[in-house]
Formats: C-alpha cells, sequence, structure tokens
C-alpha cells in the first residue's frame, strides 16, 4: 500500500493487545506509518470506539479521509466475549481495582443464571463505571474515583440485541453479548451480579465484531508495524 493509500482512507483492522490503552495502539501505527512510510507527521488517523487496556480485541484505526466515518462506524453494534466472576465486586467493576465484597454463591445454579439474562435484553437503563473516561463537571470519572471523590453518575439507556452464556463454571461464568454503542460489559457485570443477589465484576474482555467487520481478520500492531513497507 502506498502512503497516498493511507492518505486517502484507510480502515486498518488491529487486535488491540492486553494491558495496551486504545490510544497507545493508535500512536504505535501512526508513528509507523511516519517513519517508515514517510507521512506528514500530521496526518489524521484515529480509532472508531476505545477499548480498555484490560480489553483485547477488535480496534478500528481510521487513517486520512477516512476520519471522517469515524462516528459513523462507532454506531454500529458491537459484540464482546469474556468472564464474570461471581461472587465479588470491585469499585471498576473489572480487575483494575482489588475486590471490596464478597457475596454469597450458594443460591446461584444454572436456572437462575439463564433466567438473570432476560432481565438485560432490549433497551436497558445503565450506570457507567466510576473508573471511566466519561467527563463530571469537566473532569473525567477515573479522575473523580482515584481522588476518592463521590459523585453522581446518571443512568443512560443502551441496547442489548443479545446476550448468551456459554460456559458456567462458577464462580466464573462465560458470555457473548450484541449491544449498541455506550453500553459498558463492565457494569453489565456488575448489574449481572446484583440482580443474582450476589455479586460480579468482569475478569476478561474481547472485542470481537464491529458491525460486519471481524477480529478473526485484524492484524497484531507488532506484525503490522515489521510488515510496513512501501509497494
Amino acid at each position: 500500500m502506498t502512503p497516498e493509500d493511507y492518505l486517502n482512507g484507510q480502515i486498518l483492522l488491529i487486535d488491540k493487545p492486553l494491558k495496551w490503552s486504545s490510544f497507545q495502539a493508535v500512536n504505535k501505527l501512526k508513528y509507523a506509518l511516519i517513519n517508515k512510510l514517510g507521512l506528514p507527521k500530521k496526518f489524521k488517523i484515529g480509532h472508531a470506539g476505545t477499548l480498555d487496556p484490560l480489553a483485547t480485541g477488535l480496534l478500528l484505526v481510521c487513517t486520512g479521509k477516512f476520519t471522517k466515518r469515524i462516528s459513523e462506524l462507532q454506531g454500529q453494534a458491537k459484540e464482546y466475549t469474556g468472564t464474570f466472576f461471581i461472587g465479588a465486586t470491585t469499585p471498576s467493576y473489572d480487575l483494575e481495582t482489588e475486590v471490596d465484597e464478597t457475596f454469597s454463591t450458594a443460591h446461584i445454579d444454572d436456572a437462575l443464571i439463564h433466567e438473570t439474562v432476560k432481565q438485560f435484553l432490549g433497551e436497558i437503563d445503565q450506570k457507567p463505571p466510576i473508573y471511566s473516561a466519561i467527563k463530571k463537571d469537566g473532569v473525567r470519572l477515573y479522575e473523580h474515583a482515584r481522588a476518592g471523590e463521590t459523585v453522581a453518575i446518571a443512568f443512560r439507556k443502551t441496547t442489548i440485541h443479545e446476550f448468551e452464556i456459554t460456559r458456567i463454571a462458577l464462580p466464573e461464568i462465560d458470555f457473548r453479548v450484541v449491544c449498541s454503542k455506550g453500553t459498558y460489559i463492565r457494569s453489565l457485570a456488575y448489574d449481572f451480579g446484583k440482580a443474582m443477589q450476589s455479586g460480579s465484576h468482569l475478569t476478561a474482555l474481547r472485542r470481537t465484531k464491529i458491525g460486519d467487520y471481524n477480529v478473526i481478520d485484524a492484524q497484531d500492531v507488532i506484525l503490522f508495524e515489521e510488515k510496513l513497507e512501501i509497494n
């Protein structure tokens, strides 16, 4: 692919590694394109939907003129797979923070799990995690959280199109979810545990699809850089 191809616009399917931020992945691509293909330092590049550092999977990266399509791509349905740990919660709803409370799971069986899934199908009210990048009074929520500040977080409407339990091995439950833009799977984990009169947090998350784009077709960031050359 030529430098002009990237300037005219490309959608790069990247498989984001664990512990990388989405920003780090985009930056890695940006400087690879600048250093290897000689693209101008101010060329446009951006991603269509953030993945948390503790999540892996599909990141759509738009270059050049295709950065105008980011909003359109962000609005498409997303599919995730992952694991809930039942019987304990964390302040961040995932493994970023330590367990703060434990709960009984003695009453939880397969029937209750599958019945609880039904509560989360369709349009639901969801409260974003306190450890998120949403701004409250001009400050990101995770900054309030790390400062030990308590803030009121409003519920948001989101839609769960599909919610499937793929493995039950308590305290772990594996799942597959197809959801609308703005859905927090960490919040889904927390709310799911609460709905079963217990607790839950997210221990693994992978984004597998965005619209018709599939992680099967995605490239590793490092391999992309290594293979990059002017054709």
